[in-house]
Formats: C-alpha cells, sequence, structure tokens
C-alpha cells in the first residue's frame, strides 16, 4: 500500500488539478483550504492522504446560496486513486449526511439575509396599511405559487410582501371597489345611495321645472275653505243689506266669477271676483265709437216708472254716476259686519268693481263688481266671436249665445281720462264655463277623464305676468284677462286634446308663449267674443309697454324661466 502511495504517477495528477483550479468556478476555489488540511474524512482514502494533501484528490464543491436541500456528491477519484482506493470500504456513506445537514446550510444561507427581513415588512406595511380588504387574499395566492418548495415555506411571506411594491399603481382601485358595499350596513350600498344625490345635482329640465312650479302654485284645500268661508260670509252680509234697504240696489243677485271660481287661481286664495248683478229690462245699445266693446246704455218705457232714472245724464245712464252709488252702500253696509276685519279700498280710475279688504289675519282682496244683466240678443258686434264651433261644437256656441249677457261700469279711453257713461260688455259667465268644458272629449281632465295641459299653460303664463309685474311698475296696465284671451285662442287653433297631452308640457307652454308675443309683436290681441276690439291697440296699451313685455318674456323664455326661482 505504501508503494501504491509512492509511485510516480502522483506528481502527474498535480497538472489536472492545477489546471482544474484555474477553469473550475468560485466555490472551487474556496474549497481548497479544505482539502489540505488534517481533518479526518469519511471515504476510500487514506489518512495519509489527506495529511498529505494529496492532488489526484478533487476538492468539494461548496453548495452555492438558496440551494439547502441539493448535496454534491464527490468527485470521482483520478485513474491513479481509483486503483488504490478499491480496496477501501464505505463508498457509500458521503449520502447519508444529506438530511441532517440542511437546516446547517439553509441556515448558513439565511444569515446574510437578515438585514434585508425588517426592511421588506416595513415597506409591505406602509403599502398594506390602506388595504384591509385585500391582505387575506395576499397569503393565499402567494402560498399556492410557493406550494412546491417545502424548505422555503418559511420565507415565503416575506417574498410575497416584497413582490407587491411594484403593483402600487393598481393598489388604491382596489379599496375603493371593495369599501363601496361596506360603507353601510345593511341591504343597501353606498354606492346606490349615491346615486339619487348624483341625478339631482343635474340641470334642471324646462318640463321638470314647469312641473315644480305648477305643484307650488296648487292651493291648499284648508287655506281655500278658510278664505272662502271668511269671504263668503262678508258677501253674504252685503247682500242681505242691500235687498232689505230701500234703494236702487234692492234687486241685486249674486253671480261668482273670476279665476278662483274658474279653477285657475294661483298663489294662494287671497283675491276673489265677485259680481253683483242687476236685471235691466227693456234698454236700447249704443255702440261707442265703433269699438264693439263700449256702449250707451239707454232706456225704453219702463211702465211703473224707472227706479235708475235718478242716474240718467239726458237719456244716457251714467256708468260713473250709479257706480259711485254702488260703492256708498257699499261702505255703509261694511260697517255693519261684526267680528271680521274689513275695510273698502281706495277708488281707482277706470275700475268697475269696489275692492275690499279682508284681514284674517292674512290680507283677502275681493273685487265687488256691478253688473247690469240682459237676457236680450247679444250685440251685433259678437256675431262673429266666439268661434268654438270646431271646438266645442255648434251646439254649446248656440246655447251660450241664448243666454244673457253683461255690462260692467268700465269706462272707455278717451286721450288720457274716461268717457264716464260707457259701460262694457263682459262675458265672465261664458268664460267660466268653457274654462270648466274645454276638451273636445266631455270627459276631460274629469276624475275618469284624460287629464290636459291647457289650464296648466294658463297658470303658467299668468304666474310669469304676475312676477314680472311685481318688478316692474311698467308692467301695470297687463291683467290676466289678456292672457286668459290668448289662451282662449290658442285653444281655438288647437281643439284636439291630444295636442295638449300633459307630457309635452314645456312644448305647449313654449308654443302659448310663441303666440302671446306674436301679439305683443304686431300689436294685436282680438276680444274673444268681440272679433273687432283690439286689447292691445294704442288706446288700450301703449306701445312701449308692449316693447318692454315682448323683451322681458323673450329674455326669460331664453334663459329658462329664472324668474320662476326668485319667488
Amino acid at each position: 500500500m505504501e508503494g501504491q502511495c509512492r509511485r510516480p504517477t502522483a506528481p502527474r495528477a498535480k497538472k489536472p488539478a492545477a489546471k482544474r483550479a484555474t477553469t473550475e468556478p468560485k466555490g472551487t476555489v474556496a474549497a481548497r483550504p479544505r482539502a489540505g488540511s488534517c481533518v479526518p474524512q469519511r471515504g476510500a482514502r487514506s489518512r495519509r492522504a489527506e495529511c498529505d494533501g494529496d492532488p489526484a484528490e478533487k476538492p468539494r464543491a461548496q453548495a452555492p446560496p438558496g440551494r439547502a436541500s441539493v448535496r454534491t456528491k464527490d468527485p470521482q477519484p483520478s485513474a491513479t486513486g481509483a486503483a488504490g482506493d478499491a480496496g477501501q470500504p464505505g463508498v457509500r456513506e458521503p449520502q447519508p449526511p444529506t438530511v441532517p445537514e440542511v437546516p446547517e446550510v439553509s441556515r448558513g444561507v439565511r444569515e446574510p439575509q437578515r438585514p434585508t427581513v425588517p426592511e421588506v415588512p416595513e415597506v409591505s406595511r406602509g403599502v398594506r396599511e390602506p388595504q384591509p380588504p385585500t391582505v387575506p387574499k395576499v397569503p393565499e395566492v402567494s402560498r399556492g405559487v410557493q406550494e412546491p418548495q417545502p424548505p422555503t415555506v418559511p420565507e415565503v411571506p416575506e417574498v410575497a410582501r416584497g413582490v407587491q411594491e411594484p403593483q402600487r399603481p393598481t393598489v388604491p382601485e382596489v379599496p375603493e371597489v371593495s369599501r363601496g358595499p361596506r360603507g353601510r350596513r345593511g341591504a343597501r350600498s353606498t354606492g346606490q345611495q349615491r346615486a339619487p344625490r348624483a341625478s339631482r345635482k343635474e340641470p334642471e329640465t324646462l318640463d321638470k321645472k314647469l312641473k315644480r312650479v305648477l305643484g307650488n302654485l296648487k292651493l291648499k284645500r284648508d287655506e281655500i275653505s278658510v278664505a272662502a268661508e271668511v269671504v263668503n260670509e262678508v258677501v253674504k252680509s252685503l247682500l242681505k243689506g242691500m235687498q232689505t234697504s230701500e234703494s236702487e240696489f234692492k234687486g241685486v243677485q249674486k253671480l261668482n266669477t273670476g279665476s278662483y271660481y274658474e279653477h285657475v287661481k294661483i298663489s294662494a286664495p287671497n283675491e276673489f271676483d265677485v259680481m253683483f248683478k242687476l236685471e235691466v229690462p227693456r234698454i236700447d245699445l249704443q255702440e261707442y265709437h265703433d269699438t264693439g266693446a263700449f256702449y250707451l246704455v239707454k232706456f225704453r218705457r219702463i211702465p211703473g216708472g224707472n227706479p235708475l232714472s235718478h242716474f240718467l245724464e239726458g237719456e244716457v245712464l251714467s256708468a260713473s254716476k250709479m257706480l259711485s252709488r254702488f260703492r256708498e252702500i257699499i261702505k255703509k253696509e261694511v260697517k255693519k259686519i261684526e267680528g271680521i276685519d274689513v275695510s273698502v279700498e281706495k277708488e281707482k280710475p277706470g275700475s268697475p268693481a269696489v275692492t275690499l279688504l279682508i284681514r284674517n289675519p292674512e290680507e283677502i282682496s275681493v273685487d265687488i263688481i256691478l253688473a247690469l244683466e240682459s237676457k236680450g240678443s247679444w250685440p251685433i258686434s259678437t256675431k262673429e266671436g266666439l268661434p268654438i264651433k270646431n271646438w266645442l261644437g255648434t251646439k254649446v256656441r248656440t246655447k251660450l249665445r241664448q243666454g244673457p249677457f253683461y255690462l260692467v261700469p268700465k269706462n272707455a279711453k278717451v286721450g288720457n281720462g274716461f268717457q264716464g257713461k260707457t259701460w262694457r260688455l263682459s262675458f265672465s259667465h261664458t268664460e267660466k264655463y268653457i274654462l270648466s268644458n274645454h276638451g273636445i272629449e266631455k270627459t276631460c281632465c274629469e276624475s275618469a277623464g284624460v287629464k290636459c295641459c291647457r289650464k296648466d299653460c294658463l297658470k303658467l303664463m299668468k304666474y310669469l305676468l304676475e312676477q314680472l309685474k311685481k318688478e316692474y311698475q311698467e308692467l301695470d296696465e297687463f291683467c290676466s284677462y289678456y292672457v286668459k284671451t290668448a289662451i282662449f285662442h290658442m285653444w281655438t287653433e288647437n281643439p284636439q286634446d291630444s295636442h295638449w297631452d300633459p307630457k309635452q308640457l314645456s312644448t305647449c307652454f313654449d308654443e302659448f308663449l310663441t303666440f302671446f308675443v306674436e301679439c305683443l309683436r304686431t300689436e294685436k290681441l282680438m276680444h274673444y267674443f268681440i272679433p273687432k276690439f283690439n286689447l292691445f291697440s294704442q288706446e288700450e296699451i301703449d306701445q312701449k309697454s308692449k316693447e318692454f313685455l315682448l323683451e322681458k318674456i323673450e329674455y326669460e323664455r331664453n334663459n329658462g324661466f329664472p324668474i320662476f326661482d326668485k319667488f
């Protein structure tokens, strides 16, 4: 054996060993000092070869970091060493130690990585704090990927945490979606409750605005009942006083007219019109200056005398004298009313009414209008008026014209003053009938019938004019009667109920505005019952006022009616 150790073949083995040292990887170079040590080795080589540092022996390659579970086998001996080792026992011993040495190698590899271990959780924790809902999901994904590597399982959370860092741009989107349903306890989510708030921020359409205004204009029943009760009490006291006194107005009767009784009253039940009619038989009418609307009233011979004779100026019944007497009697009767705070307002030039002011405690205005009732044929100026043949029908028109007509003490304009003797035709009772029976179908707007938006358009236009008059004194000459006359013409031109579908409210209202604006521009709005009487003539309203109203309406129309939001 010793001879074999001293064979001249040993020096030859140094050449390939040296050559291998220059070409082998770094791991083999680091393992050389171990090859020359005297530490006993388990294997086929002798103690002498280990102490002398036999160059034929290949050094053991140290396991690279990260491969703890793999143990490299000893390199094969050279040709000369193989012959000497053939008789040595224990060739199979290098493999069993691989299992106990795994923790030692892995622990050695992990030691240089300890400085990075605390840094990874610190970075990941900063990122994970705004992501409470996604924390449970990260380990599940990372564990699924690392299952084939049991030895590295303890390091999986550390590696997974470090991997999340490049995903920071997508992280904020996950909590925003996940937090929505969890922001509120219960069946509804936070996202579902934000939807209505977002819709309210959208611009209000014209149709919605008009419907909102109509809702605000709707009168409350309790307010109507209280106001109507007080007004009826005052009117009842006045009628009783006139009918029991020995006066020229002993035969007066009540006739309810105006917007309240026509069911087109807006805002509040604070204005009422009540007509006190007085029948005058056997009268002759003389048209005043070819107006068709103003007349001089003369009497035929009345058996037993004429109770209104002291109001005559020659043969003509003076409207101004009769109205003054009517006012005096009302003042006298108002003083007798107890329990109600009521007074008579100052006389308005050209007005046919005596205005009462009731405080209950809100102020309520009541216009008491004196009217002469004639049951004769309607004046010739009304022959072509009331054009409802294609709308309400010929029979309805004939029936209405067979009824009475009325004359109110509304004086005709003469320059800057009024003609005190004149009376003007009034068809309030007929207008009330039309407003109550405005559809081709008899059931239009009844409880069981189809609805229309005819009255809604009238209310909106009346409200627009009312609001404009509050801001501009230049519009004092305009009254709601002009609006009512214009809507009658619109209904005549478009008689079909389907044209006034409530779903088309904004369209219908815009068409009405177009018609009314055109009347102002052309200075032509013909009386519905008296076709030759122009309500927008220069004698009735000056051009400057009409142009002013035209400008204001166009402004409101082009800007979505901002005045509807002011009051």
